[in-house]
């Protein structure tokens, strides 16, 4: 089994069932979230893309644990999913807690 990218898709699922059942901040349905999501990704393919390619990498990555599928410029695509799911947590959980000292 391919851990590394079971735990990826899973920590997408998570936080994507945390907003709908839990958080319901909204947050994933405004502009302000995309723009932070682009700019956040922007860095992140400067970073990682260096950090990763397969030229000279920096960060190995086991094959038995990953699909080995790697778009743009060498960057894993289950480091996508990370990202995303690190990201959208944060902000959700910065919205939700914004939102209850504000009440």
């Amino acid at each position: 089994m391919r851990e590394y990218t079971a735990l990826a898709a899973l920590s997408v699922v998570l936080t994507l069932l945390a907003e709908r059942w839990w958080l319901r901040t909204g947050l994933l349905s405004t502009r302000a979230y995309w723009i932070a999501i682009a700019i956040c990704y922007a860095f992140m393919l400067a970073v990682n893309g260096w950090l990763t390619k397969l030229t000279a990498p920096i960060v190995l990555y086991n094959p038995h644990e990953a699909t080995g599928w790697r778009v743009p410029w060498d960057i894993p695509v289950e480091d996508y999913l990370f990202g995303f799911s690190l990201l959208t947590l944060t902000m959700l959980l910065w919205d939700r807690s914004g939102k209850r000292v504000a009440r």
